[in-house]
């Protein structure tokens, strides 16, 4: 079985080592401190992820398409242009995370803590965005068709895309 070494993206120092048939299996190992983590590009498809500690992570181009990130802690992790379709992200803290052009695509966001993340260009079509806080949120050109949202949440919804309405 070959090792996995997972280091950490500042320090270059090693997190994980762990012998594994793939970096999936590996990370699902050892979710629980993963914090500054280099996994760019990693294939985490439908990895089980509940509750990991993640802050800080590398996540650019990651595949993480139906992972289940259940109440996960990714603050200040780089999501940029991840695959976060149909991902399980419900009651996650994402504050101040850069999710710059990721897809999350029918992604499970109710409860989730997105306030300050980098949303600029995601596909949230058909995301459950109910209860989230998207309080200072950026989600300049974000594609919101179809997202589900909380009556209560659309004046928050409206200052974050900059929108004013005049009566």
């Amino acid at each position: 079985m070959p090792k996995i070494i997972i280091k950490n993206r500042l320090t270059d120092k090693i997190i994980v080592e762990v012998e594994a048939e793939s970096i999936k299996e590996a990370v699902e190992k050892n979710k629980a401190d993963l914090r500054g983590a280099d996994l760019r590009g990693a294939y985490l498809h439908g990895a089980d992820l509940r509750e990991a500690y993640l802050r800080g992570a590398d996540l650019r181009g990651t595949d993480l398409c139906e992972a289940n990130l259940y109440g996960a802690d990714l603050r200040e992790a780089n999501l940029y242009g991840a695959d976060l379709r149909e991902a399980n992200l419900y009651g996650a803290n994402l504050c101040g995370a850069d999710l710059c052009g990721a897809n999350l695509y029918g992604a499970n966001l109710c409860g989730a803590d997105l306030c300050g993340a980098n949303l600029c260009g995601t596909d949230l079509c058909e995301a459950n965005l109910c209860g989230t806080d998207l309080y200072g949120a950026n989600l300049r050109e974000a594609d919101l068709c179809e997202a589900k949202i909380k009556n209560s949440q659309k004046e928050e919804l409206l200052k974050c895309l900059k929108i004013k309405i005049e009566e």
